[in-house]
């Protein structure tokens, strides 16, 4: 979560600058800137009788630099486990009893791989408490709407006060405080004596004492940043030579802008350069070891991006040991004011058929965890929908890699998700994404598919998904090989009621004002992003829009790359320069568009899985892929979005 310091700041910027043309609103902070081998039965996953996916092979269809190996969450192991067994069974207490002590009491004694289920009612999480999966149980209610964890106590609908003991509901992991003095909770680390190469799993290490096989550790690097020419003409900016690290620092400071007083750098301890990762480490991903051999330490999974010795890369160990094999399904969340869920040191686990509203923070939270799943969820009206961290639906942090979100509905909250130097081999696959927002400014059309918000993220697939734009943002830094496959991006939101009583009914179609309204957009400092197959705007709705738009210009567009918020409202040509735009059909050209550099005018049908998902069948059959570019019929029916239209947001109509 951002500092709140600089929340009163971007208010008063908004509230100067909106115009009737558009609202141009500067956002110079935070707005638009292993499964047990007991268990062999699986459900849940996309490919839960399929072949690996990591077979496919991306790179037949990305440039090397572009492309890696997307095999996320449980797909590699054969999906979420199905558990049967019930060590304990609890119904809540009632008379509004607090119930965190009685659930906790049933985890500690349940046994690895058996399930601690809830009954239908409201169980109580109030005062501070929360709920400590911390071993590889399940912990699972009778349906969401039926089984409810609340904190009475906690966030309110409209509601920017939180309570003297601001708390999750639930955290998935071995406790909610690093075991060490480092915020991250890195124990020790050791240099590596080679590079790491992108797409192989071996490093080699100085040493490997305090490494073993099975453990999640953290692979990640120096920035190597120093003052470089600022693309957007503001100076100089803090960046490492090749631009693949550009931290929101200026020399001269630029107000609104900048993470860091004059004084201060990204290797000051205590500023923006630790928020999200180890100081002035942001590019980073975390690993499992396979096997250990001398002074090579082998991965389950390849690495993602190059970590050089010569910006110091390193491989650390956590003070404490990751949670594995931990789940939780089949419940309401609501109220938590420090995020409703939280996996934090967690890996191989998940989140399926989980509602989360009414919270602070992040509706579902990935903080230093690996190969999460989180699928058929329904997160929706954050309780306070501003900038500043305090209403966010999901998000990644702090080295999280190969976490997959999947088939599940994101709506009406400040920004839907959020990536901070993070998600490295993630997927955010065919989920219905939409009205992101800021209550007292409901007119600002907030950032949809998105993997930014601090600098270090890298490498996430967008594929299948139903959203209103996507996004870059340059908030705190940049992000960079992010990739757009065959999505539907609107660019305007589906029209909904602001749950600010003053902020009315929000309807982009319908009040010009609104925007900046764009479908695929990338803000300053996003490099080598790749938009390939998608399905731009809405038909019949482009009237006024243009192909190619710029901030300063308030036109509606189809692309807006390279864009900034703060006056001068500068623009940042290397985005475009660097962005792949290959096979893209939009609604104002009506035609597709491909770049010539790419001979290949032959999009396969996934860049992470190698058939169609199971939830396009299910009784249905929904029509796989379903946004297709080149084809006489552009969209068909994207299955999460069909629930949420027909009300049934975890029943397929």
């Amino acid at each position: 979560m951002m500092p709140t310091r600089r929340l009163p700041i971007l208010l008063h910027i908004l509230a100067t600058i909106v115009t009737a043309a558009t609202v141009t609103a500067a956002t110079g902070l935070c707005m638009a800137r292993a499964a047990s081998a007991a268990e062999p039965p699986k459900s849940g996953g996309a490919e839960a009788a399929a072949s690996p996916p990591g077979s496919l092979d991306p790179s037949a269809f990305l440039p090397g630099d572009r492309a890696t190996v997307w095999n996320p969450g449980l797909m590699a192991v054969g999906g979420i486990p199905v558990r049967s067994t019930i060590c304990a069974k609890l119904a809540p207490r009632g008379g509004g009893q607090d119930d965190t002590a009685l659930i906790q009491a049933a985890i500690r004694t349940c046994p690895p791989g058996q399930v601690v289920q809830l009954a239908a009612g409201t169980f109580i999480i109030n005062s501070g408490n929360f709920v400590l999966i911390n071993k590889g149980i399940t912990l699972r209610g009778a349906g969401p709407g039926q089984t409810t964890l609340a904190k009475t106590n906690g966030a309110k609908p409209f509601q920017e006060a939180v309570s003297p003991h601001p708390s999750p509901l639930i955290i998935v992991g071995p406790s909610r405080w690093p075991a060490t003095a480092d915020s991250s909770g890195v124990a020790g680390s050791t240099n590596l004596t080679a590079d790491a190469v992108k797409g192989e799993n071996i490093v080699k290490v100085a040493s490997t004492a305090g490494f073993s096989p099975g453990q999640v550790v953290l692979l990640d690097e120096a920035s190597g940043a120093g003052w470089q020419p600022d693309p957007q003409g503001r100076g100089q900016i803090w960046a490492s030579p090749d631009f693949r690290v550009v931290w929101q620092k200026h020399n001269p400071l630029v107000p609104y802008v900048d993470d860091f007083a004059a004084d201060a750098f990204p290797t000051t301890p205590g500023t923006a350069g630790q928020w999200f990762s180890r100081l002035d480490r942001p590019t980073a991903e975390l690993k499992q070891i396979a096997s250990i051999s001398g002074s090579i330490i082998t991965f389950t999974t390849p690495i993602h991006i190059s970590y050089r010795v010569s910006h110091t890369a390193q491989l650390s160990r956590y003070g404490q040991p990751h949670v594995k094999n931990a789940g939780v399904e089949d419940l309401t969340l609501t109220g938590g004011d420090n995020g409703n869920l939280r996996f934090s040191w967690a890996a191989l686990s998940w989140a399926k058929n989980v509602e989360s509203t009414a919270w602070h923070d992040e509706g579902v939270a990935i903080d230093a965890s690996f190969r999460i799943e989180l699928r058929e969820f329904y997160i929706h009206d954050a309780a306070w929908a501003q900038p500043g961290g305090g209403g966010y639906a999901i998000s990644l942090s702090s080295g999280t890699a190969e976490a997959l979100i999947e088939n599940g509905i994101a709506v009406r909250a400040n920004k839907v998700m959020v990536a901070r130097s993070s998600g490295a081999g993630s997927v955010v696959g065919y989920n219905y994404i939409d009205m992101g927002y800021i209550n007292t400014i409901g007119p600002w059309i907030e950032i949809g598919l998105n993997a930014s918000h601090m600098v270090g993220s890298h490498h996430v697939l967008f594929e299948g998904n139903y959203a209103f734009n996507a996004d870059s943002d340059d908030t705190h830094g940049n992000s960079i090989y992010h990739t757009f496959f065959r999505n539907h991006l609107r660019g305007i939101r589906a029209p909904f009621d602001n749950q600010n009583p003053a902020g009315g009914r929000i309807d982009d179609a319908a009040q010009a004002r609104n925007g900046p309204k764009r479908a695929g957009g990338l803000m300053a400092y996003s490099y080598w992003m790749s938009f390939l197959g998608n399905v731009l705007g809405a038909p019949g709705q482009m009237s006024g829009w243009a192909y190619e738009t710029s901030f300063s210009g308030g036109k509606p567009g189809i692309w807006m790359l390279g864009w900034d918020a703060v006056k001068p409202y500068p623009t940042d040509a290397r985005v475009a320069a660097t962005a792949l735009r290959h096979g893209n059909f939009d609604y104002v050209t009506n035609s597709v568009k491909w770049d010539p550099s790419i001979a290949s005018r032959s999009l396969p049908n996934s860049l992470y899985l190698t058939r169609k998902p199971a939830f396009f069948d299910a009784g249905h059959g929904y029509t796989w892929p379903w946004v297709e570019p080149t084809g006489a019929t552009k969209l068909f029916t994207l299955p999460a979005k069909a629930r949420y239209d027909a009300g049934t947001p975890f029943t397929q109509p």
